[in-house]
């Protein structure tokens, strides 16, 4: 009896270890393929039909069950906003004047360069403010309340 099914065998285990690495799903759909190619070399298929059976499951994985599969993880998994994208739409405190070219700010506990998002803004110390977006390591910020009742910057 042949040893084809170990090597079909290992590579499955790859390919679903890399799977965990990037979570896709290609690699999933590849590792079942190499899964149908230990099917077929234990029922004693020569080297050829395992390579064709591989490469059809495997397509038919990718484009058959993958799409369905992809949709149905991001449904089920919550759409956590992580790192700079986390910041946008979070309130900080002004800790030093903010205009339009420099500013501090204090977002979630550190003190963060900042800017206004409107130019000719002054958001004085301890005003609130929104965060907008996030350039490099720079808050573009404006304020919470209305915006008439802070100074024009004219310098």
């Amino acid at each position: 009896m042949s040893m084809a099914w170990l090597w079909w065998l290992g590579a499955a285990l790859v390919l679903g270890v890399i799977e965990m690495l990037t979570v896709d799903l290609i690699f999933l759909m590849l590792a079942g393929g190499a899964l149908a190619g230990v099917v077929v070399a234990l029922l004693g298929g020569p080297f050829w039909v395992q390579l064709i059976v591989v490469g059809i499951v495997s397509v038919v994985l990718l484009f058959g069950v993958r799409p369905w599969a992809k949709d149905l993880l991001e449904r089920s998994t919550p759409n956590t906003k992580t790192n700079v994208a986390a910041h946008v739409g979070r309130e900080a405190i002004v800790v030093s004047d903010v205009t339009e070219r420099a500013g501090l700010v204090k977002l979630t506990g550190e003190v963060w360069s900042a800017r206004a998002a409107r130019p000719g803004d002054v958001l004085p110390t301890d005003a609130a403010v929104r965060v907008v977006r996030i350039e490099g390591a720079t808050a573009i910020v404006e304020p919470i309340v209305d915006q008439s009742f802070y100074p024009r910057y004219d310098g």
